[in-house]
């Protein structure tokens, strides 16, 4: 393996992260406080307690997923999208590194930030609520097979884009409404029969109900099938990515 190419696509994608700070960083700090202010406040004082849970906390890991999906997304396709806009990828294609050094380089380094925002997050909400994981091995499963699953999803929107305006097509029409249809601020328990059983069509609330039981034990549905989920999503963002560098698509015309 080309050692030296990969860390210098990580070290280039990172720098990017402390060039654009308070769009990467900053922005979604407080845009989760403003969560926590509208709806920890607002919402908070009439729904007190989820499943034992105070409404405050409860929201926390629903916020962090919302963001790690969101953010995942976006670090990975700006980050292998611009290349493509600028004609930069030939050069990388033509070079000695192998498709996976690409990857690796690009989805690890939008994977990292992710993480670390998610870590800046969970900081954020311990001013707001007191934070209580009873599982941390199994939180920190969960947040870096989230964030690396969404970075290979967000190198491959970044890959079909052909402009900036289908980059954000996903994100805003398909990932968002997942997310805040899939038990982020409330419990499926709460909603009505029939649409308990749309929202188990939702693959998001898998992600987040894994995520949460790692925080407080109380989850949507069980463990294994949350681990599943997100390994079989895995699963087929790799294959997708194999299958692009195979066939060219999008790449090398």
């Amino acid at each position: 393996m080309n050692i030296h190419a990969v860390k210098a696509i990580y070290k280039f994608e990172m720098a990017r992260t402390w060039r654009t700070l308070f769009q990467s960083i900053v922005s979604p700090v407080i845009s989760t406080s403003l969560y926590f202010i509208v709806f920890g406040a607002a919402i908070g004082s009439r729904i007190t307690e989820i499943e034992g849970v105070s409404y405050g906390a409860f929201l926390v890991p629903g916020l962090v997923m919302l963001s790690l999906m969101t953010q995942s997304i976006a670090n990975a396709s700006f980050g292998i999208y611009f290349p493509k806009f600028t004609g930069t990828i030939y050069e990388l294609l033509s070079a000695p590194v192998s498709y996976f050094e690409i990857v690796l380089g690009y989805v690890g380094a939008a994977a990292t930030k992710t993480v670390l925002l998610g870590a800046i997050i969970l900081a954020t909400a311990g001013f707001f609520v007191p934070l209580q994981i009873m599982h941390p091995v199994w939180m920190l499963l969960f947040l870096g097979l989230t964030a690396i699953t969404f970075s290979l999803f967000g190198f491959i929107i970044g890959i079909w884009a052909d402009n900036f305006e289908k980059i954000q097509i996903i994100p805003l029409l398909v990932v968002t409404p997942l997310v805040f249809l899939g038990g982020s601020f409330y419990s499926i328990d709460m909603l009505p029969p029939f649409w308990q059983k749309v929202t188990l069509f939702n693959p998001v609330l898998y992600l987040i109900s894994g995520f949460r039981w790692s925080f407080y034990e109380i989850a949507d549905v069980s463990l294994a099938t949350s681990l599943g989920m997100i390994l079989g999503f895995l699963t087929i963002c790799m294959l997708t990515v194999w299958w692009i560098f195979k066939t060219g698509y999008q790449v090398k015309h």
